[in-house]
């Protein structure tokens, strides 16, 4: 059978090749065409052709169809059936439509008989040895339904599953690709290399660990007994074993459980685990009743991996996608995207000769990213430009790179996620990379890029020419820059030339656009002309706006599709008069969206309407005023089409963004008063950092100080950076409720320290003018794996926090506290947490102290106006050492600390804790402790059992 599954894998593989990287991969869907024509060909010698038409065959349909309605029906007694009337009509009909589809298999078989010995032939021609009967054909429509059914919807969601465990995990990516490159190289892959592949079998079977696609067996007890010693189970009660909480059991996988980790899969660890651990592994189901058609199905699955990843690299159509799940009879990822890049230069057409006869021969052409299609392509010298970004920052600057880059001579033929030319940087053109790095780590859409620049060894790249600027933030002092600076160095070393010395800005200081700006000016387009030859266009100063602005009255909004829709419940105030005013909302979430204890909600704001107003004020537009923007380059705007001034000035755009010196100097040039050009030369050099950055001043903010200022909307457009989402702590658990989260956060309204009216905090305001019923739009990001409660509930944990730094622990405490009250027993939990008083800012005391009743926490408070109220400790890091023998009994246990808040709490809290560490070395030891000892011995918990969630 492996010819004819290479057959219509072969199909697979050339779709997505002659449809290009630009091309969305409907994931799932192409599986599912795959596995279905896959089992119908090797069967029963039969041609479904799923991948030549456009939409599934209709068997595929009502199989999906009668899955879904079959399960639905199971879970209803009789009398509420008969309200279904539509729904079983259409029942009835999927079955039919299916059993026709067996009968015209069979006809077309008898019809054009075969010698083949498949499954088909055996049903039609096979006898009895006992009865010495033949099968009638209604059994055989029967059977060959059940094989259809059970020969592809499970392996199709394997092979989805897989693909998704395999980006987010781009170690494991980059070593399943090396072992298929090694064992098989670029030849026709064979029968026998399917032995080769340890590790491909390890890829495939932690992916059914972790999503078994059929995820539980109902198990029905013979008679009375009792489970685990105190579970009374009575004979013929049903039980269903859920296959997703038994693969994750940390007892028999460890605290990492919930982590991709093929390597625990290989041959040998699979084997001892599972004789250790009986049943720890059961994705094909139990006894006699386990799939049989399990060797054909791991067979398939183990050919198209390694044949996609033999010809392609992927990446997810959206890096931050996290697993949803769509459920049938069966399991798969909901709406996961991905597209594919032909590897090694090939074209689909010498790739079609390869997969037909032997390797690929063909010279490769010049290597390239995404094409950014346009309907004329501007004049300049080609570049390419890549971005590594999760905030959108990064990308934000790449748009502006690519915008300004026909300014001086260039045009950007690519701009793209880094993660679209791994393993085929472009050799034709100067490559610009724009990165960030997150706590040491590359963003979501550059990890297989920056992975795989790891696995080089030789001057894979001496024909690349580059520049790379780094994004960081310096309170991450030990990882600030890590990856661009890895970059940089490690393209240098593997043969690119480096065409100028890496740009980078601190986002502590504020001041990421005009750091940008002076690099591309000073550093990046001078090198670039005097290497390849190009010059300034005339004409094109920093007035040119690039984007040209209609503006019309009818009325109409446009939403926003990058995030989901979800909705207000509840808001209160936290807070007393005399504070800083802290908020709770509670929000619940679109139905497929999930989050744990710990995770981020992600917000997309509005700008505030005070803000919004100016600008419609200053560019004299009424309230109905619509723009129809058009750009001769990349932008973040809607294009083309009418929209809102309003949705324009309050959705798209940074309106409170501090002016970069590029921006005053283009005011400069908009303006002919000489006081005020004077003015603007001396904000944009000797004052800048102290009068723009310190005190955040916007370019609406001079516009509206310097009234002799003349600036057209178009220009004022393309200053703005586009508007990014807010990260915030969520402050609940699923276990209180799955389906809303809450958030605890600190509303930011102060006096402007430029002096022009108040400072107001975009994504804080937006949320407090929010009213039970009101929309918004969210997403769930994950915090780093550290920041989780831990797996094993022996563990004690000990948390520290200030102000709204409380709001992830109030999700972990709240998450004991349902533990705790189903049964659970739990080590002990320690909460530092300090505020202003306790009759002003004591967030969420009533409900803290019912759960400290509960046992779920215990509570230890710093009153910074009130200290003697909290044993004498003003600040949490004094409550801290002053409770230090508790945290050392606790830390002796194996503790693990979690530390959230501002940067001036985590200094003090670490500064603090490597107090108590060196006075414990003294009292035991008799020495004095090195300090620099010390804080090397703290720095390596970090991720281990010290986890910090830090903000600005």
């Amino acid at each position: 059978m492996f010819s004819e599954m290479h057959d219509v894998a072969s199909q697979l593989v050339m779709k997505w090749a002659r449809h290009g990287p630009n091309h969305t991969i409907q994931v799932v869907d192409d599986f599912t065409r795959l596995t279905l024509d896959t089992i119908a060909l090797c069967a029963m010698d039969y041609r479904f052709n799923s991948y030549y038409y456009q939409s599934m065959h209709p068997f595929v349909d009502a199989m999906s169809d009668f899955l879904k309605i079959s399960g639905d029906r199971a879970r209803r007694d009789p009398i509420s059936q008969m309200f279904y009337r539509a729904e079983t009509a259409k029942y009835w009909e999927d079955v039919e439509l299916m059993r026709k589809t067996s009968l015209e298999v069979i006809k077309t078989r008898r019809e054009s008989p075969t010698e083949k010995k498949d499954l088909l032939n055996g049903m039609l021609h096979g006898v009895d040895p006992k009865t010495g009967e033949k099968m009638s054909d209604e059994s055989i429509v029967d059977n060959l339904i059940t094989f259809l059914i059970a020969g592809h919807e499970t392996t199709s969601g394997l092979l989805s599953f897989t693909f998704y465990y395999l980006l987010k995990t781009p170690a494991a990516y980059e070593k399943a690709q090396q072992e298929v490159d090694k064992s098989i190289g670029k030849g026709p892959i064979t029968v026998d290399h399917l032995t080769k592949l340890p590790f491909l079998n390890a890829v495939l079977r932690e992916s059914l660990r972790l999503s078994p696609t059929a995820p539980s067996i109902s198990l029905t007890a013979k008679e009375d007994t009792v489970l685990d010693g105190k579970y009374p189970v009575k004979a013929g009660s049903p039980l269903a074993a859920l296959l997703p909480m038994i693969h994750r059991d940390p007892v028999a996988y460890g605290e990492d459980a919930e982590e991709f980790r093929p390597e625990r899969m290989l041959d040998e660890e699979f084997e001892r685990r599972n004789k250790q651990f009986p049943n720890c592994w059961k994705p094909f189901g139990t006894g006699m009743r386990a799939c049989i058609g399990r060797p054909f199905a791991w067979q398939e699955a183990l050919l198209v991996l390694a044949l996609l990843l033999q010809n392609f690299n992927f990446t997810m159509e959206d890096a931050s996608y996290q697993l949803q799940i769509k459920q049938t009879l069966t399991m798969k990822p909901k709406d996961f995207h991905m597209r594919a890049h032909l590897r090694n230069g090939v074209s689909a057409t010498s790739l079609e000769r390869a997969l037909l006869s032997a390797s690929v021969n063909e010279s490769p052409p010049v290597k390239g990213g995404q094409e950014v299609r346009k309907e004329k392509a501007p004049k300049g010298k080609p570049i390419a430009i890549y971005y590594g970004s999760n905030t959108g920052t990064c990308e934000a600057l790449a748009n502006r790179l690519a915008s300004d880059a026909v300014n001086h001579g260039f045009r950007a033929d690519v701009v793209d996620r880094l993660d679209a030319v791994r393993d085929n940087v472009p050799i034709d053109k100067p490559v610009v990379i724009v990165t960030a790095s997150y706590e040491g780590q590359p963003a979501d859409n550059a990890a297989h890029f920056v992975n795989w620049i790891g696995t080089l060894k030789e001057k894979e790249l001496e024909n690349v020419s580059y520049a790379v600027f780094g994004c960081g933030h310096r309170d991450w002092a030990k990882t600030f820059l890590r990856i661009p600076k890895y970059l940089d160095s490690t393209l240098e070393q593997r043969g690119a030339t480096k065409l100028v010395t890496m740009g980078s800005t601190d986002a502590a200081q504020g001041d990421i656009f005009t750091d940008f700006e002076t690099w591309e000016d000073q550093t990046l387009w001078p090198a670039l002309r005097e290497k390849y030859g190009s010059s300034e266009v005339e004409g094109e100063g920093s007035l040119e706006a690039t984007l040209d602005v209609e503006i019309s009255t009818p009325r109409s909004t446009i939403l926003r599709q990058d995030v989901h829709e979800a909705r207000v419940e509840e808001v209160k105030v936290l807070s007393g008069s005399g504070v800083g005013e802290k908020r709770h909302i509670e929000i619940s979430l679109p139905s497929d969206m999930s989050y744990s204890a710990g995770d981020y909600l992600a917000i997309l704001p509005l700008n505030p309407n005070e803000n919004i107003r100016r600008a419609t004020k200053y560019f004299g537009l009424s309230w109905d005023s619509m723009l129809t923007i058009s750009s001769a380059g990349p932008t973040t705007l809607p294009t083309d089409t009418p929209i809102s001034a309003i949705d324009v000035f309050g959705a798209y755009v940074e309106l409170a963004q501090p002016a970069s010196k590029r921006n005053i100097l283009s005011l400069v040039d908009a303006t002919r008063d000489e006081t005020t050009r004077n003015e603007l030369i001396r904000l944009a050099d000797s004052a800048f950092t102290e009068e723009i950055t310190t005190k955040r001043v916007s370019v609406l903010d001079l516009l509206e100080r310097f009234p002799e200022v003349h600036l057209p909307l178009g220009v004022f457009l393309k200053m703005q950076p586009p508007m990014r989402v807010r990260q915030y702590s969520i402050s609940s658990s699923p276990l209180w409720n799955a389906n809303n989260v809450t958030l605890t956060y600190a509303v930011v309204n102060q006096p402007a320290l430029s002096g022009q009216g108040r400072y107001v905090g975009v994504a804080t305001n937006y949320l407090r003018d929010l009213k039970a019923g009101d929309k918004l739009h969210v997403s769930v990001r994950p915090s780093h794996a550290a920041f989780h409660l831990p797996k094993d509930p022996a563990t004690p944990i000990i948390m520290i926090a200030s102000g709204t730094g409380l709001a992830p622990f109030r999700g972990f405490i709240q998450e004991r506290a349902a533990q705790i009250a189903a049964g659970r027993r739990l080590a002990p939990a320690l909460l530092f947490y300090g505020c202003h008083a306790a009759d002003t800012d004591l967030l969420y005391s009533d409900l803290l102290a019912r759960w400290q009743d509960l046992g779920a926490v215990s509570l230890r408070y710093a009153f910074s106006r009130a200290p003697g109220e909290s044993q004498g400790c003003k600040y949490v890091q004094d409550r801290i050492y002053h409770e230090r023998e508790e945290i050392i009994e606790l830390f002796d246990k194996g503790a693990k600390l979690f530390v959230c808040g501002s940067r001036g709490v985590g200094e003090g809290v670490q500064e603090c804790l490597i107090r108590i560490a060196k006075e414990k070395v003294k009292k035991e030891e008799g020495r004095e402790a090195d300090d620099q000892k010390a804080r090397e011995w703290f720095e390596g918990l970090r991720n281990e059992r010290f986890a910090t969630d830090v903000f600005a």
